[in-house]
């Protein structure tokens, strides 16, 4: 009789941790999906407000620099979202974008002597 009690103890901790697992694994399911949707969703958007080659510009930026392709990604997608955009932006108009957000970085060098 113990040991049924035991057993049954044990199987029921078993079937606990299977839910939790299952459950942890269909939250991360969900998030994923999420995040690939909210991506599509700021993809099409970018469609939206770059032309053609200023897409390719930030697409080719993004795989070098990651940090700051999200950056100008953000701004852009805010100013559309805000009205302050009134036509796409160009392949010229993106590089005076990039520039100017780059000079700002300091630069640093080294000289040896």
């Amino acid at each position: 009789m113990e040991e049924d009690k035991e057993l049954e103890e044990i199987k029921r901790r078993k079937l606990m941790e299977l839910m939790r697992q299952q459950a942890l694994v269909q939250q991360s399911e969900e998030e994923k999906i999420r995040k690939e949707e909210e991506e599509a969703a700021r993809q099409a958007l970018l469609r939206q407000i770059l032309e053609p080659e200023a897409r390719e510009r930030l697409a080719r930026l993004k795989l070098v620099r990651p940090e700051v392709a999200q950056a100008v990604e953000n701004q852009l997608i805010i100013l559309a979202q805000s009205g302050r955009l009134i036509r796409k932006i160009s392949d010229d108009e993106l590089k005076e974008i990039l520039r100017r957000l780059t000079s700002q970085r300091r630069e640093i060098r080294i000289v040896r002597r």
